[in-house]
């Protein structure tokens, strides 16, 4: 029998470079903070998902990350199933965690995303962003991003040959991007600083932000410059966290006498393919798939989390959820609408401009930034009357796509 699935309790460290905590700690902090917040126990749990993405490459723990990051804790015997989908990792384990539970087959299952990305050497650190490409043909994008960025002009910045090593090779792929839609659509660069001076001022308002000073666009512009036209405010940043949800089925919900459940309408997961040009992607798969699995549109939503590893991403993910026509996003970011107190907030907790990128953690923050949102428990951040919300989140690179793609709506 199915049933939906219930988002019973949320808990996440601060989020930032915390280079004396390791995964277990991290990890301890927010399992500990979700199964109090759903008034359970830890032998409540009867599956557990636990989403990393770094682990191997900058600790060295292969293959059983969740179940060392757990057993601390005391939790054995039941399933742990390691999840590992780039940046989507932890909205994946989620995704897996709310299968069990409308499959029936689990009446309570926790959702884990934890990461430690901070290292003394950053190459390690942007080493494990390399293994989200296919290696085979990672010098071919090295090389076809060099190329781009050679007739495009935008050589500064530390030029193409950064790549990878004093950045994330992501930040040249979303520089490409941003490239591209400023040459079709007229975007502007002060579009993409609005979206980070928007972030930094929610991100002002979460004391579990990794920044917490608000920036004007301004400031933003006259930072330097990362890759063109990416200055570093428009670039998410290395840091550790953890975020954990405890999943519940209805009936639990019931006996746990939740007074504002937060139910889990749809959650979708994709993997990317090779599209053709101007042929929607996963997020547009997703995102469809999403709506009508909840029944709703575009404009029923309150409040949105989305993948905002730069800016100029955001200013994308608006076109490809429909919260704007195509080409529509730059003007949409500098309208003010997205900002708290706007039409449609987004990125609410500050995203992952300002909240942090600790890649295996990030879709279940956005997971806890919502429920907390529709408890209407946010404080600061709080979006009047928020009663719909959209998780988006997505990683690695295959293709002309992301690898991996998850939207999830959940209503009050």
């Amino acid at each position: 029998m199915r049933t939906q699935a219930v988002v019973g309790g949320v808990g996440m460290t601060r989020f930032g470079k915390q280079m004396d905590r390791g995964l277990k700690d991290l990890g301890a902090e927010a399992v500990n903070s979700a199964v109090a917040d759903a008034g359970l126990t830890l032998d409540d749990m009867q599956a557990a998902f636990v989403g990393n993405c770094a682990a191997g490459t900058v600790t060295g723990q292969e293959s059983i990350r969740g179940q060392v990051i757990l057993d601390p804790l005391g939790v054995g015997r039941i399933p742990i199933v390691n999840v590992e989908n780039a940046c989507a990792s932890g909205s994946t384990a989620f995704y897996l965690a709310c299968a069990m539970v409308t499959a029936g087959i689990h009446d309570v299952v926790l959702a884990l995303g934890v990461e430690k990305l901070s290292h003394p050497d950053k190459t390690v650190s942007f080493a494990a962003f390399a293994g989200a490409v296919d290696v085979e043909e990672v010098q071919a994008l090295l090389a076809g991003l060099a190329a781009q960025a050679e007739d495009s002009g935008a050589n500064g910045g530390g030029g193409a040959g950064g790549a990878g090593k004093g950045r994330s090779m992501f930040m040249d792929i979303y520089a490409g991007a941003a490239r591209s839609h400023m040459e079709r659509w007229g975007t502007t660069a002060e579009q993409f600083a609005a979206v980070a001076s928007k972030n930094s001022y929610h991100g002002s308002l979460n004391p579990r932000a990794q920044f917490r000073e608000a920036l004007s666009v301004d400031d933003v512009m006259q930072s330097t410059m990362i890759v063109p036209p990416l200055t570093r405010p428009m670039c998410s940043p290395i840091g550790d966290g953890a975020a954990a949800v405890v999943v519940v089925s209805e009936a639990k919900a019931r006996a746990l006498g939740i007074s504002r459940p937060v139910h889990v309408a749809t959650t979708v997961l994709h993997s990317g393919w090779n599209h053709a040009v101007g042929e929607g992607g996963t997020v547009e798969l997703c995102s469809k798939e999403a709506y009508e699995e909840a029944g709703i549109g575009p404009d029923d939503l309150d409040v949105v989390e989305l993948h905002d590893a730069s800016a100029p991403a955001e200013v994308m993910m608006y076109e490809s959820l429909g919260l704007c026509a195509p080409g529509e996003g730059g003007k949409l970011a500098e309208s003010g609408e997205t900002r708290l107190g706007g039409r449609l907030p987004v990125n609410t907790s500050g995203g992952l401009l300002r909240k942090g990128h600790p890649v295996g953690a990030t879709g279940t923050a956005q997971i806890v930034e919502l429920t907390e949102q529709l408890r209407g428990s946010s404080g600061d951040r709080q979006v009047e009357g928020a009663r719909i919300g959209l998780a988006q989140n997505g990683g690695g690179k295959k293709g002309n796509d992301a690898a991996a793609m998850c939207v999830t709506v959940l209503r009050s």
